[in-house]
């Protein structure tokens, strides 16, 4: 029996009439890189959201680690070791980009942002801060107001964010959103390396990108999961060809 990191089991959310997580199980193994994909509509940001536990299911459970967190808030997640980075990019535009990640380093400790004084001289989060900015490619605009940098830059330091507070999974929503080719190949580089060490589910659009990251991949069509397999697997499938990939014949 394959060990899991995150078990979602049977999961429901309603909107009215509208059922936007439809029955959603899976298991995500530790190490791997899971991604979740579906045409717009499909459920992935709700799915995702209930995850994070911004959202409470109406039915079904999620385990972490063994552990049932449906009704776990998102700091308690995160404190276990499960972060999120958003579809659109949430940093402190007026700091700079080490004080962003200490910050995030600081909010593991026990502390709440509005001491982030104490997060700029403390070797405690400095340091990890300093290694996530460099695993990111991003040492060298430590000291650079985040505002300052570039869209695809900004993505970089809110995963380095994430990555600074040492997560066991990071759930990653649309990380290419909004970049260009070569800002989104700079990010799949950061990526790769990250297989086997930390586990991620990633949601994206972007189909390059999830067939050169992905171990596995699950495909939502209204709020239903129709398949999980390999990347080429799910390449192959004609009823994910049909109803996502855009191939009819």
């Amino acid at each position: 029996m394959v060990e899991t990191i995150l078990s979602i089991q049977n999961l429901v959310k309603s909107f009215g009439a509208l059922r936007a997580s439809d029955g959603i199980s899976l298991d995500v193994v530790p190490g791997e890189i899971h991604a979740l994909i579906g045409p717009n509509g499909a459920g992935k940001t709700t799915a995702v959201n209930q995850l994070s536990g911004e959202m409470q299911p109406d039915q079904g459970r999620i385990l972490f680690e063994g552990q049932d967190i449906t009704a776990f808030t998102v700091d308690q997640r995160a404190r276990l070791g499960l972060a999120r980075s958003y579809q659109i990019t949430s940093i402190f535009p007026n700091f700079t980009a080490l004080e962003n990640v200490a910050m995030a380093v600081q909010s593991t400790q026990g502390h709440n942002f509005r001491f982030w004084e104490n997060a700029k001289s403390d070797l405690s989060r400095i340091e990890p801060a300093l290694e996530a900015l460099d695993w990111v490619g991003l040492s060298d605009l430590a000291n650079t107001i985040a505002g300052g940098l570039a869209h695809g830059q900004q993505r970089q330091l809110e995963l380095a964010m994430g990555l600074a507070t040492r997560p066991k999974m990071l759930l990653l929503d649309e990380p290419m959103a909004g970049m260009g080719v070569e800002e989104s190949r700079r990010m799949t580089d950061i990526l790769l390396p990250l297989k086997g060490d930390l586990t991620i589910l990633l949601v994206e659009h972007d189909m390059d990108v999830v067939f050169a990251l992905a171990d596995r991949i699950t495909v939502l069509v209204l709020g239903k999961p129709i398949a999980t397999d390999t990347p080429q697997n799910i390449r192959n499938n004609e009823h994910v060809r049909a109803a996502y990939l855009g191939d009819t014949s």
